[in-house]
């Protein structure tokens, strides 16, 4: 992945950008190749000559990506990244191609394709540069001297020497204004290295896995919508959660389940600016009749995120349909309530800076919690079936009181604590009754139901149980007896569970990394080290990670990169490495 903070590329290793949504993160695919053909939008630099052995890396704590091609002719490093912007600057991407050594003949394949992969552009060669257009949007492409008089733009072949470097400038603007200038490519080079390492300055930890936990914490920046201070949960949309299947959701929206998650991540590793944007933006999110509150929003606190399918495409790995929008914003999720109050309580212990709103909004957030808390709902995974009483969703409404009185305790939060004492307490004996499976010794994924759910192992993350409660033992194993495959842990038995959804699913990656902190909570350290271990060497080969993972295959599936596995991979580091504040 390259990024600017308001949207991302993906790099394949063949030197091929696949997937490009411009100018947002949400914003319709002008490059799609990744769910689809090269004819649905791509932009290929590559050898012309074959590749003997292709190799990646970032330069440094940065999100400058470096794939370095080796060829019989000679070799070359091809430089990619996408210039941060500053307020109200354009989008754009810059790839150089350096010679290293011989003399390598290149192939560039430009192929723009709007709306993901349906429109082709109207194109023009104006100024020293080819213009293309479609509707609202318009993309420049900026040729290195050599090359400006090419009479077939999107073909193009020439050879890099060593010692040389031929930089390619791609650059996005609506189209009924002025053609933007382009940059200097070596000028936005040296600044983009100089933004990204001098954030990475500011990390604290200083741990055993420091490299693992910058790169996490580098994704999840470029993650940020940096206009709002949103986080997307990924870039992408429909990557399968099992090849050839229909789990295949839209990830590029921001969910509120995230929240807790983010702020440690964010606290603990020294970030206080971007865990205050974040807290602020949901603040903006939420700011309504607290009945409405949704699981999910756009980047910029958007309500409506109506979903579609798009039938032209087919699919990553044949996996179809293809979804754009996600209607789970418009399900019913009890436990978004608790991950609110735990990261309004773990910001306020923190000493982040926080608007006076909270103090007022937080009693009517709890009055409507009121109304719903004993109602079916949907879940943490948001389940397409019936709504059921969730364990976990209970257990979240527990500490979205339990968090309510904290914050009155230390903070003089007002409100009636009294009362919300009554609730935590009144949940608390439900779950203990209606949730607990007492012939097996195990907690449950709903009431009345028999099968498992790895969100249970967030209960002695979040307070509800200590984690070597025997109840909360027994239910850490049965977890990793009943839902791992290969060591790795899946949400759910999706045979059992009444999900609407026909097809499996892979290992949930954060739920694993869940696992390995019960386990070191149990005092279990040397197991939880070596999950740890097995969790990181899933990473690809520029220490990125999915969603979730088919062991089968040996391959990642899901949404890519996916926040939430590296929210998960940052805390379950720093609690290994004693570094958890919060």
């Amino acid at each position: 992945m390259i990024g600017d903070c308001e949207t991302a590329a993906l790099v394949a290793r063949s030197g091929s950008i696949d997937w490009l949504c411009w100018p947002r993160f949400d914003s319709s695919a002008c490059f799609a190749a990744l769910l689809g053909a090269p004819q649905h939008g791509r932009w290929k630099l590559s050898p012309a000559a074959k590749v003997v052995e292709t190799r990646r890396r970032y330069a440094g704590e940065t999100l400058i990506l470096e794939t370095r091609f080796e060829c019989a002719e000679g070799a070359v490093i091809l430089t990619d990244f996408m210039p941060v912007r500053r307020q109200h600057e354009i989008s754009e991407i810059v790839r150089i191609v350096t010679g290293v050594r011989g003399s390598v003949p290149m192939r560039m394949e430009l192929d723009i394709r709007f709306d993901y992969g349906r429109i082709r552009p109207w194109m023009t060669w104006e100024k020293g540069r080819m213009r293309a257009v479609a509707g609202p949007h318009a993309v420049f492409l900026a040729l290195p001297d050599k090359l400006e008089r090419a009479e077939e733009v999107e073909r193009l072949e020439f050879t890099v020497s060593a010692g040389e470097s031929v930089p390619f400038t791609l650059s996005y603007e609506a189209s009924h204004l002025p053609a933007p200038r382009a940059c200097d490519p070596e000028g936005a080079l040296r600044d983009t290295h100089q933004f990204w390492s001098g954030w990475a300055e500011k990390c604290r930890y200083e741990g055993p896995w420091r490299e693992a936990v910058m790169r996490s914490l580098i994704t999840v920046k470029a993650l940020t919508y940096r206009p709002t201070g949103g986080i997307v949960a990924a870039p992408t949309t429909s990557l399968p959660e099992k090849f050839g299947e229909e789990r295949n959701w839209d990830y590029r929206y921001c969910w509120l389940r995230d929240a807790s998650f983010c702020l440690l991540s964010l606290i603990n590793a020294g970030y206080r600016e971007e865990a205050e944007d974040w807290c602020n933006w949901l603040l903006r999110a939420i700011a309504c009749d607290p009945a409405g509150v949704q699981p999910l929003y756009g980047l910029g606190g958007e309500q409506r995120i109506s979903e579609q399918t798009l039938d032209w495409l087919p699919g990553y790995a044949g996996s179809r349909p293809v979804r754009i929008g996600n209607a789970a914003y418009d399900q019913l999720q009890i436990d978004v309530f608790g991950n609110i109050l735990d990261a309004v309580y773990q910001a306020r212990l923190a000493g982040l800076s926080l608007h006076a709103d909270w103090t007022r909004l937080i009693p009517q957030l709890l009055d409507h919690l009121d109304e719903v808390w004993t109602q079916p709902d949907e879940g943490i995974w948001e389940v397409r079936g019936p709504p059921q009483h969730f364990v976990h969703a209970k257990m979240m409404a527990w500490v979205a009181y339990d968090r309510a009185i904290l914050l009155a305790e230390a903070f003089d939060q007002p409100g009636p604590v009294a009362h919300w004492r009554d609730q935590r307490s009144l949940i608390r004996a439900e779950i203990m009754q209606r949730g607990f499976d007492r012939e097996r010794g195990v907690f449950v994924q709903a009431y009345g139901r028999p099968s498992l759910d790895a969100a249970l192992l967030l209960m002695p993350l979040m307070g509800f149980l200590s984690a070597d409660d025997p109840r909360m033992v027994a239910t850490a194993e049965a977890i990793e007896r009943e839902l791992s495959r290969a060591d790795l842990v899946h949400r759910y038995d999706t045979d059992e569970a009444s999900d609407g959804l026909s097809s499996e699913e892979g290992a949930f990656l954060a739920c694993s990394f869940w696992l390995a902190d019960n386990k070191l909570k149990q005092g279990k350290r040397e197991a939880a080290e070596s999950l740890f271990r097995r969790l990181l060497s899933l990473r690809n080969d520029v220490g990125l990670l999915a969603e979730q993972y088919d062991s089968e295959r040996g391959a990642m599936t899901g949404n890519f990169p996916q926040a939430f596995s590296h929210f998960a991979m940052i805390d379950t580091a720093l609690r290994l490495s004693g570094h958890e504040e919060c």
